[in-house]
């Protein structure tokens, strides 16, 4: 597996864990640091504070083009991959658009349910679609 591919994963995990706690991402991104438990990528830092940072923008989003799922109705990882994939198509310049919608999409067929492929890949085409208009 790829470095960006496996900060990927440990970057949703750490998401993923951190909202089931009801905690900052950040948060306990810095308490893994500090724990001696952090990533060794850089880049795991980079998705997971680059997601919180844009998060308000990225849900919005989501809301908007996840139609007729709200983002409390979606799978927590399906959420938590389409924070990463939004974030990396519309504000990381040097992943190709194809690349993190397919990286996405490996994450989802690998951990979560038989319909979440379709789910998240029209999700994140449809954003794709629109880029060059929204305004972020």
């Amino acid at each position: 597996m790829a470095s960006r591919s496996k900060a990927r994963k440990r970057a949703l995990d750490l998401l993923y864990a951190s909202e089931l706690r009801g905690e900052s991402a950040t948060d306990a991104l810095d308490r893994a640091i500090a724990d001696g438990e952090g990533p060794t990528n850089d880049y795991t830092s980079f998705l997971v504070r680059g997601v919180v940072e844009h998060q308000a923008r990225i849900d919005e989003l989501l809301t908007s083009y996840a139609q007729g799922w709200t983002l409390q109705r979606m799978p927590a990882v399906d959420r938590n991959v389409l924070r990463l994939g939004v974030f990396e198509l519309l504000y990381v310049d040097d992943v190709p658009d194809p690349v993190a919608v397919s990286e996405a999409m490996v994450l989802v067929r690998d951990l979560s349910t038989d319909e979440s492929p379709t789910f998240v890949n029209g999700v994140l085409g449809n954003i794709l679609r629109d880029k060059a208009t929204l305004a972020i």
